[in-house]
């Protein structure tokens, strides 16, 4: 027990150590326009209610230092399949770098690390720091009159915590949306959301939590800083009926 902390203990320094490096590379002249930040609250039936917040650090012309958290708390794992409700609550964060190959559109690598009981034990377990590693890729689009995003995350365990016929778990994560924006308040598009049980240490095979599949609406800000967005539709996953998930977010 003791040298797999340590072990955790070195990962988190390494994290630590490239903040560092990137926070102090010199760069643009010191002002607050390097800094922005994002939050959204969130609500949907699989994962309940979840608070999330991304933000970026301009290192240079071109590169941005991001970090992000997600506090997904105790969720609801609704959908047969998930492992039950009692996840620990479960948190994620994460830091990454920013690119903008092109007007509008954004490509950002990230990597976070869990806390929870979700990945390390099939919630069975302790709620432990080091619950699971998350490298995850988002690409976002923001044009003059459209609008989206691609997200792809993997979720797979950082320690075994499973007691005795117990198993951890793992996850694969992606979505995709784009919209058209019919004014500078209102825009309209389609969400593709899926969720797979990747497997495990005593899981055999994957399994489909959901597979969402819908339109979503949404209202914003003519000026910039705050929306408000429903996605809902069908889930394509045999005995699951819909979806539904509502965002509301703010820019700083």
């Amino acid at each position: 027990m003791k040298n797999r902390f340590t072990k955790l203990l070195a990962k988190a320094s390494a994290l630590v150590a490239l903040c560092l490096v990137l926070v102090s590379a010199p760069a643009l002249a010191q002002d607050d326009s390097r800094f922005s930040m994002d939050v959204t609250l969130n609500s949907d039936q699989f994962f309940g209610f979840y608070p999330f917040f991304a933000g970026s650090y301009s290192v240079s012309s071109n590169v941005d230092f991001t970090f992000y958290g997600i506090l997904w708390s105790g969720g609801t794992g609704g959908v047969q399949g998930a492992g039950g409700g009692g996840w620990g609550n479960w948190t994620e964060f994460g830091i990454g770098i920013g690119l903008e190959p092109a007007e509008g559109l954004s490509i950002s690598p990230q990597i976070g690390i869990t806390g929870g009981n979700l990945l390390s034990s099939g919630t069975d377990g302790p709620s432990i720091f080091g619950d699971g590693i998350v490298p995850n890729l988002t690409i976002g689009l923001d044009k003059a009159k459209t609008e989206g995003e691609i997200y792809l995350g993997y979720y797979a365990p950082l320690r075994n915590e499973a007691p005795a016929n117990g198993t951890t778990l793992s996850y694969l994560h992606y979505w995709a949306n784009f919209g058209i924006k019919a004014s500078d308040f209102f825009s309209v598009g389609a969400h593709y959301e899926h969720l797979i049980n990747t497997g495990g240490s005593n899981v055999a095979s994957s399994s489909d939590i959901y597979q969402w599949l819908g339109p979503y609406i949404q209202f914003s800000k003519p000026t910039g800083g705050a929306f408000a967005r429903l996605s809902f539709g069908t889930d394509l996953v045999e005995g699951n009926d819909s979806f539904f998930k509502v965002t509301t977010g703010f820019s700083f």
